[in-house]
């Protein structure tokens, strides 16, 4: 079955994921979608010093938002903060801090923001792609703590100020790598057998998309998607997969193209008339499963899943928050 997921999916990336895809997609969309005026609405982008998240957050900055950048490095989210002012002559840029794998932080943090801003979309885009496994000093998996868990706390801290918003969004880049994974609940950490860190990624990935089903379903009054970017060039695909990279450098797409869903998610109009909870590609809902893949979750998976979370994130939730 693994062997037949991840050949299907490849035949599928050809045609869909690449450059071509996108430009094929394109000729459907509906440019207007983007002339939007996002004066006094305040966005939060994590992992946004390079990339999708950097390119995401200059469309935005354009348009007029306030940008909160989140980023673990802070000399060059410093220098992401001064390219995008400069792109877009907007200075309501804001540089936050932040290691998402580490979850008491995630929680200081989110607290503190909370106290200190107002929140209209957040766009979770922060992930890493560890290929050894790796703890944190929590004694978490690295790219669980981060993509999941990180991911998890955020949001969950956050729903709260996204609802005191008027039309508020989330918005979680997940990859469509997660296709060829079913929901492991009972090895979250990849404790069990022999790691493939592509393998882990995708499956913090599927996890990630049946989150933003759960939150869809308990919290109806917050616009929750998810979405692939398709195979994009970007610092983190060169550096995390690299063989993958050279064989495909050719037909990836610009972090332009890759970004646009995740614009058009977070500021379009036409993005909310969607029903909730969608997974997305080029600024359509498409299904989360390739056929005859047997890859879905039973329901008690997946509150198995928000539980496990749940249980962990208050382990880590710091007295007084």
């Amino acid at each position: 079955m693994t062997f037949y997921r991840n050949a299907v999916w490849f035949v599928k990336g050809l045609q869909e994921y690449t450059k071509g895809g996108y430009e094929a997609a394109a000729k459907h969309f509906a440019q207007a979608d983007l002339d939007v005026n996002l004066a006094g609405r305040s966005f939060m982008i994590t992992g946004a010093n390079s990339g999708i998240g950097k390119t995401a957050a200059t469309e935005i900055a354009k348009r007029g938002g306030t940008v909160h950048l989140v980023c673990r490095n802070k000399d060059r989210a410093e220098e992401a903060k001064g390219d995008i002012v400069k792109n877009s002559n907007n200075e309501n840029i804001h540089v936050h801090i932040l290691d998402l794998s580490s979850p008491r932080k995630v929680w200081e943090f989110a607290e503190q923001f909370k106290k200190d801003n107002n929140l209209h979309v957040l766009v979770n885009n922060a992930g890493c792609m560890v290929n050894q496994r790796e703890l944190t000093e929590d004694g978490l998996e690295k790219n669980f703590a981060t993509n999941t868990l990180g991911t998890y706390i955020l949001t969950q801290a956050l729903i709260p100020t996204l609802k005191a918003s008027s039309d508020p969004r989330v918005i979680t880049v997940s990859s469509g790598g997660m296709l060829v994974q079913k929901l492991n609940v009972d090895d979250l950490q990849f404790e069990k057998g022999q790691f493939d860190g592509t393998m882990a990624y995708a499956q913090n990935k599927r996890q990630q998309v049946i989150l933003t089903e759960l939150w869809s379903e308990q919290h109806t009054d917050i616009h929750f998607s998810s979405m692939h970017p398709g195979w994009a060039d970007t610092p983190a695909v060169r550096s995390s997969m690299p063989d993958f990279y050279e064989k495909m450098k050719n037909k990836l797409r610009t972090e332009a193209q890759g970004a646009d869903t995740v614009v058009w998610l977070a500021v379009s109009a036409a993005a909310v008339q969607q029903p909730s909870g969608q997974f997305f590609q080029d600024r359509k809902a498409v299904s989360t499963h390739l056929p005859l893949a047997f890859t879905r979750a039973s329901p008690e998976e997946r509150r198995r899943l928000q539980d496990a979370l749940e249980q962990l994130a208050q382990e880590f939730k710091p007295a007084g928050v």
